[in-house]
């Protein structure tokens, strides 16, 4: 997936002391109709990136930052406060490149 990142990563440590980053990315996709109407899709996914390239992510990316991330989806199942059962689809990174422009160095690929 290429997205931009929608909230700056929030890293937190387990008890044994592996790092969880996440945070979640917008993609987009655009395509015209039969009548010729230009149409955008825009898809919102969370992710986890664990360990140090979860590090890596929170020192150098920020909301905006554009990224790739490769991984598997992975399905949440939980009771909400109010007693409903919720769900979702996240993605568990397995390869971050980051594809923002530096101006002396090329993209970074972890």
């Amino acid at each position: 997936m290429v997205g931009n990142l929608t909230r700056d990563i929030e890293l937190r440590y387990t008890p044994g002391g592996l790092a969880l980053a996440k945070s979640s990315i917008a993609t987009s996709h655009k395509y015209k109709t039969q009548t010729g109407e230009q149409k955008e899709e825009v898809c919102f996914l969370e992710f986890t990136i664990m360990g140090k390239m979860g590090e890596t992510a929170n020192q150098y990316l920020r909301k905006g930052s554009k990224v790739l991330l490769e991984g598997r989806l992975v399905f949440e199942q939980w009771t909400a406060q109010d007693g409903t059962n919720r769900s979702k689809h996240t993605l568990r990174v397995e390869t971050m490149k980051m594809l923002d422009s530096k101006p002396s160095s090329e993209t970074q690929q972890y």
